[in-house]
């Protein structure tokens, strides 16, 4: 599935805190706000189902009905404050899903009513075959590539501000080393490629990297709920990454 455009507002101004907000009365706002994230946040929840067990073609089914449900049901109200985090209110609701409806929903025929939320799963196997995920339990799995796909969020809206800033040729070059170690990054061979001088060149480096962290925290705060703890969050994920 294509990453959001980090161009729309949605992308800049969607937040886990605005839908809980208008959860009671269902705004337009809130439920176009939810429909974003569940576009967006889909696949960690295809692959927790793919861990489980499930086979490709029930795992798409299951996903594409788990979030035609959540929509359609309001299953929204059963979120709360205390578990505001957007990706621990989907993998509860969906094991919740798993456990009550899959057995019923397993004995319908395929190609049925539309779902309300069509996903596009065409690659996801392809993607899931990709995942090395051999070693971790299913809600490891869900949580890694929850944060990955931040992580990926992140990366693109970091490669539109160099674009539009003309700067697309030193993101290309660059961006290979935001993860990078401290003494590992090659800045004499950046110098180079670059053609400019290796002082220049740390600088860029530098604020390339810390851009990069300030628009990652800001993609993760929007996935809390308002007075979740962002640095909490921020550790959880980093620790979870570093099991992969």
């Amino acid at each position: 599935m294509p990453l959001p455009d980090p161009r729309s507002p949605l992308f800049l101004t969607t937040r886990w805190s605005m839908v809980l907000k208008a959860r009671e009365d269902s705004s337009k706002g809130s439920m176009e706000a939810l429909e974003f994230l569940c576009r967006t946040y889909w696949y960690p929840l295809y692959l927790y189902v793919r861990g489980v067990g499930r086979s490709p073609d029930d795992a798409r089914d299951l996903t594409q009905e788990f979030f035609a449900r959540l929509l359609e049901k309001n299953w929204l109200e059963a979120a709360s404050a205390e578990k505001g985090r957007f990706r621990s209110f989907l993998l509860v609701a969906m094991k919740h899903f798993m456990a009550k409806e899959w057995r019923r929903l397993s004995a319908l025929k395929r190609g049925g009513p539309k779902a309300l939320l069509p996903l596009d799963t065409t690659d996801a196997e392809k993607r899931y075959a990709g995942e090395p995920v051999s070693s971790l339990a299913p809600d490891e799995i869900y949580e890694r590539r929850w944060a990955m796909t931040l992580l990926d969020q992140a990366l693109v809206r970091l490669e539109t501000e160099f674009t539009a800033a003309g700067k697309a040729g030193e993101f290309a070059v660059m961006k290979h080393w935001l993860g990078a170690e401290r003494g590992t990054i090659p800045y004499h061979e950046l110098s180079a490629s670059l053609g400019a001088s290796e002082g220049a060149v740390r600088q860029s480096v530098h604020r390339m990297r810390k851009r990069f962290r300030a628009i990652f925290r800001e993609a993760v705060s929007h996935t809390l709920a308002e007075g979740e703890d962002i640095d909490e969050e921020l550790r959880h994920l980093v620790a979870i990454l570093s099991k992969a």
